[in-house]
């Protein structure tokens, strides 16, 4: 079930949200997206994420079969990643300990306290900026069944301020017992994390490593290429990066499924001018 709220909606978010859960829908409904629950005309007086996400968490009993929940899915070309402020989610946890799915798009104002949950599988939060509050929070979580993390840990531009220390028992493995896919994505110290993830325990138990949309150079793919524990998953995923073409073939040279699209321009170190930043991806930079 999919939930929004239209420039020209007269009524706020709960509202809509109320009137449904009066139906017999909400019974037999498995999964839910929100997509904008305030009025863009309006941002002072938009509803806030804690309001919405208590909502959510309170009509526990009116969704028993719930599995998967995706809040943020804001598509509007008026809003970006970085503009979505998100909220709490203990709550949501506490509240759904069937929760199979977790998807949240926005990184400000995101928290989740002390977390722990046995159900969950699929855990994904897409930020331009992750605060390492969060990134501590999760990290510090144990989540016995998860099997896809994916965290867009972006720049410190808006608000991305953790560092190897906050990720380090997610990539010690904590918690995380039968974790097979980690994405670390957007993230804007990836040669630090990539040399960190070389000799990380994590790499022993999952398949899939991905470290996609972030500033990888040459410094980090070859701390990862040196690695045996690299050898041993099925597939590692670094689209969009700044790899050499002599890096790139190196890649291509070994006997493992390797996403390496999307090659970014290098700075020339001997032209004279001052090499421009590795940008990340989901960057968003307003001036």
């Amino acid at each position: 079930m999919r939930f929004y709220v239209e420039d020209d909606d007269p009524d706020p978010w709960h509202v809509f949200f109320n009137d449904w859960l009066t139906g017999e829908d909400p019974a037999y409904t498995t999964g839910i997206v929100l997509d904008r629950w305030w009025h863009w005309d309006d941002p002072a007086e938009r509803v806030s994420a804690d309001y919405v996400l208590a909502h959510v968490a309170n009509a526990r009993e009116r969704l028993p079969l719930l599995r998967a929940l995706f809040v943020g899915n804001v598509t509007d070309k008026k809003w970006d990643i970085s503009w979505i402020r998100q909220g709490n989610y203990a709550p949501v946890l506490a509240a759904y300990p069937q929760l199979e799915s977790l998807v949240i798009r926005g990184g400000a104002g995101l928290s989740f306290g002390a977390v722990q949950h046995q159900q969950l599988k699929t855990l994904v939060v897409q930020t331009a900026g992750l605060p390492a509050q969060a990134v501590r929070e999760l990290a510090a979580a144990d989540f016995p069944a998860l099997e896809h993390l994916e965290l867009w840990l972006g720049c410190a531009y808006h608000g991305g301020d953790s560092t190897i220390a906050d990720l380090q028992p997610i990539l010690n493995g904590t918690g995380l017992p039968n974790l097979t896919t980690l994405a670390l994505r957007n993230c804007e110290y990836a040669d630090d994390l990539a040399q960190a993830l070389a000799h990380a325990p994590i790499l022993e138990r999952i398949k899939v490593l991905d470290l996609s949309l972030g500033n990888l150079s040459d410094v980090g793919a070859e701390a990862l290429f040196a690695s045996p524990a690299i050898r041993k998953l099925n597939m590692i995923v670094l689209h969009y990066h700044y790899l050499s073409d002599a890096m790139l073939d190196c890649w291509s040279a070994i006997e493992l499924a390797v996403e390496v699209s999307c090659q970014q321009a290098v700075a020339d170190p001997g032209d004279g001018e001052d090499e421009e930043p590795r940008e990340i991806a989901i960057r968003e930079y307003l001036a």
